[in-house]
């Protein structure tokens, strides 16, 4: 039987390394970024996962909720990977996750009573203590940063006052503290496959409380990276400063578990997009098809079979993908309709699962998403199916079974996003993807100088951390910084 891929969801946390190599080009800038998986060491099983999403989808689920910060990230245990950062000057380091789903950087703070020591697998963490820096700044509530996210003036801001913020969840917890603005450490990529130290200043959020929840939690981490769409984010963060083009890139090894992040311009491969869902707070777009082998199935989710397309989030940081009940169930039916002697059964009363000892990919049709501008994400057998117990079971996932998601929404996490070149394009508000081998190189181009560099998985030592060297991975930020925020 052909091997069942392990998939691992993409929210991050990164090890911002400081090495130096040398550069043949000065104006050509990125950082590369390491991480490592949270579930190292664990088996993974679909039990796992489905509790990381069901969390997640407190944070999805919360569109309409106008928070302060235009996100809702997930600061507790659901992330998957994780590394570590250099922040301040002398810099300290720190243990974050990195995710597309969410907005702002915050790192526990000083003042934070209620945080752990110590966190997943026993790694040592640490409180930021601006007093420890001699880079840092405060941000006041009469800035322009807490204007823009607050969606206007700070009613009752006091001179010199911090900018506050609150992170609420759909599930009670919460983390609140003030944004400052300080140093962060980074690998410049300087050339093809080289990198060289820098920095820059960047406004995150400094934790001073967390709800019993959060704080207690055992795979707690430092805090969190947001590479969501609003101003506050640090892709916006570094767009600002006019140097660095409003685009990234993922592309996650689903085998052997490496990946690439980037900043700046993909060249090769050459991806197709569609258009992003206006006014969506998160990576939105509109699916027109699904095909099952050589069937399409009825996109529609009422008892009036209209409706030709549907709302669908791609979520880095999910791990499954859900349906809505009207797609999920004649999708399950026609992907068995050419094993009939298959019986179908529930473990654990979520999972629907099958016995079968033959090759999946011969078995079993692929499915297709149809999205609009003819883009198209093929999901292969391999992929949707997962060794569980001594069965096999659909990593697709029924809304309707689960109240923490709307049940006109698809929902389409890692399981349909390894093994592809995935392209975040916010200065043309598009998306798009192409299947790609993750653990080969792509190129990427400075807008500024037309110059094109190599960006590829690279594995940064781990010297002196707990983190397993053969797990680190790392994220190459190719961002064309030729001056960051001052």
């Amino acid at each position: 039987m052909k091997k069942i891929t392990s998939f691992i969801s993409f929210l991050s946390v990164i090890l911002i390394s400081v090495s130096v190599a040398a550069s043949n080009d000065d104006n050509f800038r990125g950082a590369v970024f390491g991480v490592s998986s949270k579930f190292s060491g664990k088996e993974r099983s679909l039990s796992l996962f489905k509790a990381h999403d069901n969390l997640r989808h407190l944070q999805i689920l919360a569109s309409g909720v106008d928070l302060p910060l235009g996100g809702t990230g997930r600061p507790d245990a659901v992330g998957l990977y994780y590394a570590k950062i250099g922040i301040g000057t002398p810099p300290k380091e720190y243990y974050v996750q990195v995710d597309t789903g969410s907005d702002i950087m915050w790192i526990n703070c000083i003042q934070c009573r209620e945080c752990p020591k110590r966190g997943y697998h026993g790694l040592e963490l640490t409180l930021y203590d601006p007093e420890d820096s001699f880079t840092w700044n405060p941000v006041t509530c009469s800035s322009g940063f807490c204007a823009d996210i607050n969606g206007g003036a700070v009613t009752g801001c006091k001179p010199n006052a911090s900018c506050l913020y609150t992170e609420t969840y759909g599930d009670g917890s919460y983390s609140i503290g003030y944004f400052v603005m300080d140093v962060v450490q980074y690998d410049s990529v300087s050339g093809d496959l080289e990198t060289k130290l820098a920095n820059g200043s960047v406004i995150f959020g400094c934790g001073a409380r967390q709800s019993d929840n959060l704080g207690t939690s055992e795979e707690a981490l430092d805090g969190i990276l947001g590479f969501g769409k609003s101003n506050s984010s640090i892709i916006s963060q570094l767009a600002s400063s006019g140097k660095v083009n409003k685009m990234f890139a993922h592309c996650l090894d689903g085998d052997n578990g490496g990946g690439i992040f980037a900043i700046g311009h993909v060249v090769q491969p050459k991806v197709n997009s569609t258009p992003l869902i206006a006014d969506e707070p998160h990576y939105s777009a509109n699916v027109t098809g699904i095909e099952v082998g050589a069937q399409f199935l009825n996109l529609s989710t009422n008892t009036q079979g209209s409706g030709d397309k549907r709302r669908t989030i791609i979520d880095s940081g999910t791990t499954l993908a859900y349906l809505p009940d009207a797609i999920y169930r004649p999708l399950v039916n026609e992907i068995v309709a050419g094993q009939p002697d298959l019986r179908l059964r529930t473990l654990h009363d979520q999972y629907t699962c099958f016995e079968f000892s033959g090759s999946v990919d011969d078995g079993f049709p692929a499915v297709t998403f149809y999205f609009e501008n003819s883009l198209s994400l093929k999901v292969y057998p391999h992929d949707y199916l997962f060794a569980f117990e001594d069965f096999l079971c659909f990593g697709w996932q029924n809304n309707g079974l689960d109240s923490l998601i709307t049940t006109d929404t698809i929902l389409l996490g890692d399981l349909v996003l390894s093994n592809k070149l995935v392209l975040y394009d916010l200065e043309n508000q598009t998306i798009g993807w192409t299947e790609y081998n993750c653990s080969s190189t792509i190129k990427l181009r400075d807008e500024i100088t037309g110059s094109v560099h190599l960006v590829g998985p690279h594995s940064i030592p781990s010297t002196g951390s707990r983190i397993p060297r053969r797990l680190l991975i790392s994220f190459l930020i190719t961002a064309l910084l030729h001056h960051l925020i001052s």
